[in-house]
């Protein structure tokens, strides 16, 4: 049985029948738009790559046949007029776009089965919390959660290929299939859903893929406030709910809670101006005044529907003497207001007292300063007079239930919902200073910075101090780094006076992250920064994942930061400082992305100590948060990974593997450095890959206000890590994932490499990651870019590399084919790779016209238009972009 068939095969069958359901209905939606012609078009290319896929995956037929029917498929695009192609690769997109709806469904739905077992789910919280207990007893179970920390920071790098008209159609189109999923729904309603269905898929098909204007960083931070509107506000307190079952099964919703308010959420978005000249001081605040609109209608709305709900009246339910205070002094300060609000509950004081709380959020936001709250601890205080009350009158279901997530919310977001942070390279603060002084006149650059300290005060005044307070430098390479952003603080003159930051080095260098102790030997001597860890007892350090991988490849890049993450934690104990390390992971497999779970385990031993902060990037803030029960998994996983990393013997275990494996990741790191930098100072090298990947072209795809590149030059250390790894990903080779680890590992003995990756969780990480971007690429349509270059010597080295790394995955982890042991995954990749082929051959024929010098500049236009399409459907097909 051929292989696709296998995958076929195990689908489950629900998503089977969702698969299927939608593309008949694209179907019928593409012969109506365009007729049999355009229906017959896409099948026939669809049949071609299968027939070519099926002939690789066969032994027994002949190399030539399937270079035969690749070329076949080659032929059938190139047949085409332009308009034709692009309606195809829409075609492609489209239907990539549903089937990762359905896929994002089937996964909500398989985790709700799971749930109904009598045993907790595999690395959830219920998990993590009954194995610390039987372990090592509830003191230290309860020492562990106390100091729990969760700290997912969304960026808006520039990988979310999506425009948001698209993601708002496949939305649509997913609460169709939902009703088609109720059982209860009667035939009418059915029959309406399939029309609504059939009338959405009709209109993403019609919805321009492309974006037709530049984004801007507000459009920026308002696609983030989708997933906190519609997934987080509800996810979070479901999380410390089931973590609170946990640690009391018999009486949980029946007593103060045990579990805390474990998670905080940070933001890049409207706050990192590395090399973004579109994120003004005026831009930071105006996100932060959308970030307090959002959680403070959020509020209202919570408090507004638990108030109206808790019709408890005086005689079951008295309210105490603090409440019956509280209330007597909200009816001398609004009379009117609150006798509303008595008419109509008379005899409800709880109900009343919220629905007076819910007026002064909505003064809050309307900055209407005789009532509004000065700041989440007062409505803290006042949702927990309620909750004390009624648990003192005995409601005790209605004081530890819904009004204890709605106290959940307001620990977790406060009245800014995600802490704003704000990034700037070292560079421009050293020209800033030294032109302040120097005394004479400041350029607009400099100027842009004071500004923005005196945005980061405004917003301290209206929000809080907590709203953002962080501030990342961007290669900090000296100590002197840290100085200059206090030294500008200080400059900014009185509208900064009284501002509290936190500054954060992040180092992204192998050089700097080698040299990382010695800055921050400097950095503890400075006096703001003595007085920050007396106040708060801890350091913050990040680390960059995404351009030491693109400097020296991902064996060098592991190494270097496992290093640094274990050189910094022995810093710290020395000091006797609490260090957080932030990682500055990407989505991607080349920019350090990964499941999060997996990668705490590969952490340097004693780095977690129960906190973790991570940046989540682009399309993965998507892909994890826009399901609520996606999201809620996430955060367990993650949160349950963090728990079991910080019990005691750990650490002893992973230092016990690294030293024993210290000198094998030394042979590996060698050879494997060379052949990676190898290949990127060939001679010729930047215009070879400017050639053979759309890496010009991606530029033009507006995925993001922030350029591509930190300057105007075409250099390749001044292009940023995510067109990098975009680019190499188009091109079916996904590059950064995995190149110079075959040359390592072949340096290396193949026993001692199988009992590194039992044993050894950084190179089972690792190698898993690897072997998984590899699973996702296709050497004989790479190796059909490679050609476009003209260089016969560089595609001959990518090549090998490539085959070497397959060949000592395998024998390594024992596999006969890529992705053995992760069967869905594995089935997954099987059936969108011919999807994905097609895509490619229509891109690879418009990326040769490209190249060629006899195309006008309206045929350009035209055939980049195609190619952007494709890109879509390729990020969309790889579910991957950078």
């Amino acid at each position: 049985m051929k292989s696709r068939e296998v995958a076929r095969i195990e689908m489950p069958a629900p998503l089977r029948r969702e698969v299927r359901l939608l593309g008949d209905l694209l179907g019928q939606v593409l012969a109506e738009f365009g007729g049999a012609g355009l229906l017959e078009d896409v099948e026939k290319l669809r049949r071609t790559v299968i027939a070519a896929r099926e002939d690789q995956s066969d032994g027994a037929v002949a190399p030539d046949h399937t270079t035969q029917v690749e070329g076949a498929a080659a032929s059938l695009v190139a047949s085409w007029p332009i308009g034709r192609s692009e309606q195809v690769a829409r075609a492609f997109t489209c239907y990539f776009q549903l089937v990762n709806l359905a896929e994002e469904r089937h996964r909500a739905r398989a985790l709700r089965e799971r749930d109904h077992g009598s045993e907790p789910l595999a690395e959830s919280l219920a998990q993590a919390v009954a194995e610390i207990r039987s372990r090592f007893g509830d003191e230290r179970l309860r020492e562990l959660i106390d100091d729990l920390v969760i700290h997912p920071v969304l960026t808006a790098h520039p990988t979310e290929s999506r425009r948001r008209a698209v993601v708002a159609a496949i939305l649509r189109v997913g609460a169709q299939l939902e009703v088609l999923d109720d059982p209860r729904v009667s035939g009418r309603e059915e029959r309406e859903a399939r029309r609504r269905l059939l009338e959405e898929i009709d209109v993403l098909w019609r919805t321009a893929q492309l974006r037709s204007t530049q984004v801007r960083p507000l459009d920026e931070v308002r696609s983030v406030m989708a997933i906190f509107d519609e997934t987080l506000f509800r996810a979070v307190p479901e999380i410390y709910r089931d973590l609170d079952a946990a640690l009391g099964p018999d009486d949980a919703g029946l007593r103060p809670p045990l579990a805390p308010a474990f998670i905080r959420f940070g933001s890049w978005v409207g706050g990192d101006r590395d090399g973004n000249p579109a994120v003004t001081a005026e831009v930071t605040v105006q996100a932060m005044e959308i970030h307090g609109d959002h959680v403070l209608r959020g509020l209202e709305a919570a408090v507004t529907r638990i108030g109206r709900s808790l019709t408890a009246d005086t005689m079951t339910t008295p309210p105490d003497e603090d409440l019956g205070s509280r209330l007597a002094a909200a009816r001398l300060a609004q009379p009117a207001r609150l006798a509303d609000i008595a008419a109509r509950s008379p005899s409800e004081q709880h109900r009343q007292y919220l629905l007076y709380a819910a007026d002064r959020i909505r003064a809050t936001r309307l900055a209407d300063r005789s009532i509004a709250y000065g700041s989440p601890a007062e409505l803290l205080d006042d949702v927990r007079a309620v909750q004390r009350s009624l648990a003192r009158a005995g409601a005790i279901r209605l004081a530890y239930g819904e009004l204890q997530n709605l106290i959940w919310q307001v620990e977790t977001f406060g009245f800014h919902l995600a802490e704003l942070e704000v990034r700037q390279q070292s560079h421009i603060h050293e020209v800033a200073l030294s032109e302040i002084v120097g005394g004479g006149r400041r350029s607009a650059q400099t100027e842009e910075v004071l500004a923005t300290f005196r945005a980061i005060r405004q917003i301290q005044k209206r929000f809080g101090a907590d709203a953002c307070r962080r501030y990342v430098v961007s290669f900090t390479r000296d100590s002197r780094d840290v100085a200059s952003v206090y030294a500008l603080a200080e400059a900014a003159g009185d509208a900064a006076s009284g501002l509290e930051i936190d500054v954060i080095p992040l180092f992204e260098t192998v050089k700097d992250l080698r040299h990382a102790p010695d800055v921050l030997d400097g950095m503890i001597e400075l006096e703001p920064v003595r007085r920050q860890m007396k106040t708060s007892g801890r350091l913050e350090v990040m680390l960059g994942y995404s351009d030491s991988t693109k400097e020296v490849g991902p064996v060098s890049a592991s190494l270097a930061l496992y290093r640094a993450q274990a050189e910094l934690v022995l810093w710290a104990a020395r000091r006797g400082v609490r260090l957080t390390l932030f990682h500055g992971r990407g989505g991607a497999l080349g920019r350090g992305g990964g499941p999060a779970n997996r990668a705490i385990r590969a952490q340097a031993p004693g780095s977690i100590g129960g906190h973790f902060k991570v940046t989540e990037q682009g399309e993965v803030v998507f892909a994890r948060y826009s399901n609520p029960a996606i999201a809620r998994r996430h955060l367990e996983q993650v949160a349950s990974a963090v728990l079991l990393a910080s019990v005691p013997g750990v650490d002893d275990v992973a230092s016990r593997a690294e030293d024993r494996f210290r000198e094998l990741g030394a042979r590996l790191e060698k050879p494997a450095r060379a052949a990676y930098r190898g290949l990127l100072e060939s001679d010729g090298f930047e215009k070879w890959f400017s050639r053979v990947s759309p890496i010009d072209e991606l530029g033009r795809l507006r995925l993001g206000s922030r350029p591509a590149r930190r300057t105007q030059s075409s250099k390749l250390d001044d292009l940023r890590a995510i067109p990098w790894v975009f680019a190499w990903s188009q091109m079916r080779l996904n590059l950064p994932g995995w190149y110079g680890l075959g040359s390592g590992m072949a340096a290396a003995d193949l026993a001692e490499l199988r009992e590194a990756y039992d044993e050894w969780p950084l190179f089972n990480v690792l190698l898993d990651n690897a072997e998984m971007s590899l699973a996702k690429t296709d050497r004989r349509i790479a190796e059909r870019y490679l050609e476009l270059g003209g260089r016969a010597d560089l595609t001959a080295r990518v090549l090998a590399e490539y085959d070497i790394t397959v060949d000592r995955v395998l024998a390594v982890t024992d596999h006969a084919r890529l992705l053995e042991n992760h069967r869905v995954l594995s089935w997954a990749v099987e059936l969108r790779n011919p999807y994905v082929d097609a895509l490619s051959h229509i891109q690879l024929h418009t990326l040769e016209a490209l190249r060629g010098e006899s195309v006008d500049q309206l045929e350009r236009a035209r055939l980049e238009q195609v190619l952007l399409v494709t890109v879509n459907g390729v990020a969309a097909g790889l579910q991957n972009t950078g």
